[in-house]
Parts: C-alpha cells; structure tokens; sequence
C-alpha cells in the first residue's frame, strides 16, 4: 500500500507549487505591460526628425524648396513653425482618448475574461502603432491621418492597466504587496528604455519602423498573452491569496470569541478552501460610484492626475528637450532620456518598500514629491552643465517623479481595490484600478499639451509648471498623511502599553 505524504513535505510542494504560479503570472504580466509602453515611447523619440533643422543637410538636386529653408527635410505637416502645437496635438489626442477610455475599461475588465479582453486590446494596440509608422512609407502628410491613428491606440491600451493590476491582485495578498509591486512596475521603464533604443535604431532613417517594431512585438504578445495568461489561482488549484492580515480583522471585531489566533488561522483555510470549490454565489460587479466611496480612492485619483502630468510630460518632451537644450543629436538624446526610467525603476521599488516598511503609503509618495520639487528646478539650471551632472540628476529626478506615480498605481490600487469595506469582493479591483489611473490619464494628457503650448515662451515656464503640478500632488494627499501619522501614534501607544504590561506584571 502506498503510502501517504507527510503534512510537511505535502506544505513544500503546494508551497513551491503555488510560488512557480505566482511567479509565472508576475513575468507574464510584466511582459505584456512591457510591451504597452514600449509602443508608447517612439512618438518622442520620432518628434526630433519630424521637425528638424536642415541646414546642416545637402539639400536634394531635385528639391524644390528655397535656398533660405531650413526645415525641407522635416516631415509634412510638422515643417511649420508651429510644429510644437502640432506635436502635442498628436501626443493629446492619444492621451485625451486613453483617459476617456480608460474610466469605461475598469467596468468591461470586471465583466469580461482578462485573457481575452488583454490579448485583444494588445493585438488592436500593435496595429495601430504599426500603422502610425506606415504613414512614413505610405507617405501620409495629413495630419488628421496620425491624429485618428493616435485616438484609436488610446482607446485600445486602456485593456492593458486595469487587467494586469486585476490579474496580480488576484494572485498576490496585502504581505509585500508594495515590494513585489514596485519591481513589477518597473515594465513601465523597462518598456520606454526598450521603446527609447529600439525608436533610436531607424529614427534618422526610416523613422516609420521605429512604430512598426514595436507594433509587431505587441501584438505578438498579445497572442502569446491569449494563450497562457492564467487569471485566477482556481483556475490551476492554487491557494488564492489573503488580502487582509489577522490584525486587521482583530480590529473590526474584537469582542469576536472566534477571532483568536488559532481560530482565525482555521477560519482563513476554510475560506480559502470554499474560494476554491466556488461554493458561494458569484460577487457582482462593484459600481462607478460605489468604488469612489472607498476610503481613499478620490484622494489617490486626484493625487496621481498631477504626479502622472509631470510623469508624462518627461515621457513624451524630455527628448526634445535634451535635443534643443543640450543640442545632442536625436538618437543621443532618445538614449540620455532613458537614464530618467532608470531613475524611475529604482523609484518604484524604494517607494514600495519603504511603505511597506512604515505601512504609510500616503506618507511616502508625499515626502518623494516634497524632494521631487526642488530636484527639477535644478535639474533645469544646472542639469546641462555637463554629461555627468545631467547623467546623475536624470536619474535622480526619475526616482523621486517616479516613484509615488509607480506605488499609487500598483500597490495602493490594489489596497483600494481589495479594501476591507468590500468584504472579500474582488471584483472591485479592476474599476478601482481604472478610476485611478483613468484621473490620472487626464493629468496625462494636460501635460503634453501644456508642455506644447508654454514650451515656445521657454523651457524654464514648462518646469515652473511641473514644480506646480508636483506641489499640488503633494498637498491632496495631507489627510491622509495625518490619518496615518495618527495610525502610527496609536501603534506606538499600543506597543510601550504591551511592553510595560510585560516590564511589570500585576
């Protein structure tokens, strides 16, 4: 007869089981978020050849442009002297579109299967991409023609924040979330570092493929993402994840007699297994509404509208900038650019262990925007004195911009989104996640396109308003940052309490 496995060696195996799964769903997803931003990046990259100063150039023997033109080699509609106007155009109407869509997509994410509803989203997306590089070879110098382009793939990558976020929650409990969460959020750096080198490699070329690579690979992934992306612990016998710690329900109800230690622990198995079994009714779907009533939520959105507008406008004008300021060359710049993502990974799992440490998400994304504003007032004057201080304050600067638009759209999206008041539904998540970022997203798009419109008055009024926007991130998040300063008062006052209770014993 065979013989039956002992608890511990039966706990390794789930244990390891569980972990591979854990693991694999983390890779995945950050390869599919990867993918997103990478298709995002080349537009900035790009803006430097669509508009340039010819001068320097032969001029084609049969070219009819006058002797005194300097922009005959730019790219029609942007050769006009009001190209900046036009370019933030392109870059709006993606971000316009992309924050519209994005308060829709959180309720279909909750609705429909992740799997389908990502891959679909990713194979639309590297078309579109693909397509707005085609415009090169087609030679398309229609400006509504890259506009429609630019609406679409924003409606379209709206499939992708929600449903990555939704499908970790699913699988990763409150522990670390904020670690974990800050690593996997570097896909957001690693894709614009990849969307960055891959656009430099054609950008003084045929600058149409540096849309067209990046089209493909997405939608590959969208294919690879349609067939192994796993959703849900359940779906592959996996233990689902605990949410809420056992502290955290001591609190709600401490006169509880089944809320001690053993009890509780007993209780968390017998849940987890009847999560397993699908033996309870199907939660519904939480509301628009009923999702801003959760503690926190409106105070985050609000938050991240502003730290995501000084994100964005580094995202698509930093190149730019580095070109007409520094005077590097176009691929050069599009590669100094990179060091600001460098900065931004570093950012992301700094503020996720940090509040993970402290258990003060608020706190921390507050004291990273209070230093964050300074550092960009410097990094404007003193930032192109040289290769190395302009190489050291990029990075800086993409740690402390970074870092709270990385953990208020990862970890503390998954606390609101998996919050107590919910009572287990987990299927609040995804529209949690898209209220967020989708308030975020209209920060998004104001900042390009204010960057487009004060950009001709001056690069120093475009930093004046990114220091503005930072400082205003700040002060939204000042009572929850005192909510939590109490919290820990409190923590403090029980802990001296215990230890004296201890010290000396009645």
């Amino acid at each position: 007869m065979r013989s039956s496995l002992a608890p511990g060696v039966w706990f390794l195996r789930a244990f390891s089981r569980d972990s591979w799964f854990r693991g694999y769903t983390l890779l995945l997803t950050f390869l599919i978020y990867t993918c997103y931003h990478m298709s995002r990046k080349p537009i900035s990259i790009v803006k430097s050849r669509l508009h340039q100063n010819c001068s320097e150039l032969i001029t084609p023997g049969n070219d009819t442009h006058g002797i005194n033109d300097t922009t005959w080699c730019s790219w029609t509609p942007f050769d006009k002297d009001d190209y900046k106007e036009l370019l933030g155009a392109v870059d709006n109407a993606f971000l316009v579109a992309y924050a519209i869509g994005m308060f829709i997509s959180g309720i279909f994410g909750e609705r429909l299967p992740l799997r389908y509803y990502l891959s679909t989203g990713m194979v639309l997306s590297g078309l579109f991409t693909s397509l707005f590089g085609l415009g090169y070879f087609w030679s398309i110098h229609m400006l509504w023609y890259f506009v429609l382009i630019q609406i679409c793939n924003g409606l379209v990558q709206t499939t992708g924040w929600p449903s990555v976020v939704a499908c970790v929650g699913n699988w990763f409990g409150k522990g670390k979330r904020g670690f974990i969460m800050g690593i996997w959020n570097s896909h957001t750096s690693v894709g614009n570092i990849l969307g960055s080198l891959i656009a430099g490699i054609w950008v003084n070329q045929q600058w149409g493929l540096s849309f067209i690579v990046p089209g493909i690979i997405t939608a590959a992934m969208g294919i690879i993402t349609f067939l192994f992306l796993i959703e849900y612990p359940e779906d592959v016998d996996c233990t689902p994840p605990q949410h809420h710690d056992d502290q955290e329900k001591d609190q709600d109800s401490p006169e509880d007699p089944g809320n001690g230690p053993y009890t509780n622990r007993e209780s968390n198995m017998e849940t987890t297994a009847s999560c397993s079994k699908e033996q309870g009714p199907e939660p519904e779907a939480i509301s628009f509404l009923g999702a801003l009533k959760i503690p926190g939520v409106i105070e985050f959105s609000l938050c991240l509208l502003f730290a995501k507008l000084v994100s964005y406008t580094f995202l698509y004008w930093l190149p730019l900038y580095i070109f007409n300021v520094a005077h590097f060359g176009a691929k050069e710049a599009g590669d100094l650019s990179t060091l600001f993502d460098v900065g931004g990974i570093i950012g992301g799992i700094m503020a996720g262990l940090i509040s993970d440490y402290t258990n003060g998400r608020a706190t921390t994304c507050c004291i990273m925007l209070i230093l964050a504003a300074p550092m960009m007032f410097l990094y404007n004057y003193i930032g192109q004195n040289g290769i190395t201080s302009s190489i050291v304050m990029l990075i800086i600067c993409g740690v402390l911009v970074n870092g709270p638009y990385a953990l208020i759209t990862t970890a503390v999206s998954a606390d609101l989104g998996t919050h107590k008041s919910l009572k287990g539904n987990a299927k609040a998540l995804s529209t949690v996640t898209a209220i967020i970022d989708g308030t975020g997203s209209i920060g998004a798009a104001l900042g390009p396109l204010l960057a487009g419109l004060i950009s001709p008055t001056g690069w120093n009024n475009v930093f004046y308003m990114l220091i503005s926007a930072d400082i205003l991130a700040c002060l939204l998040l000042c009572r929850l940052v005192y909510k939590e300063i109490l919290a820990w008062k409190v923590s403090r006052s029980r802990s001296s309490g215990s230890s004296l209770a201890l010290t000396h014993p009645r």
